[in-house]
């Protein structure tokens, strides 16, 4: 605590300095009080909580995997589809579904992009929203 007891010199000066040491024993006095009291507080109130609800969330559908290699052969699930149209055939049953499932096209690194684009057309044409493509990740050097 500081405390002026005037000048050296004998005069009194007018201080226009607040002091503010009163101020935050004040402060502190009151925050005491209020870390005391508010647990009390809060003992007293009687309150009944919520109770915890379960909803059964709707499954997410198991994702299509197409692989293509580098013949142009086209596999739904490692089972090899004659060409295009039956293709479309099991991705029309697909595309009704609710929620849509995604559609992973893992493609040889030595296809052809014609043979790529096949399985890409025919998913548009039946009706598939989501479409990826299944890449490896660059070696890290």
């Amino acid at each position: 605590m500081s405390m002026s007891v005037g000048s050296d010199s004998g005069e009194d000066t007018v201080m226009s300095e607040i002091n503010t040491t009163p101020l935050v024993d004040i402060m502190l006095v009151l925050l005491i009080i209020f870390l005391i009291t508010s647990p009390v507080v809060l003992k007293l109130q009687k309150i009944t909580l919520p109770e915890e609800t379960n909803q059964a969330m709707q499954p997410k559908p198991e994702n299509v995997n197409i692989v293509i290699n580098k013949d142009g052969d086209i596999y739904w699930n490692q089972k090899k589809m004659a060409d295009t149209n039956e293709l479309f055939d099991f991705l029309k049953t697909e595309a009704v579904k609710l929620p849509q499932p995604e559609v992973h096209v893992r493609g040889d690194r030595d296809a052809r992009y014609e043979f790529v684009g096949k399985v890409i057309y025919t998913a548009q044409r039946a009706g598939i929203q989501k479409v990826g493509f299944i890449t490896e990740p660059p070696d890290k050097m």
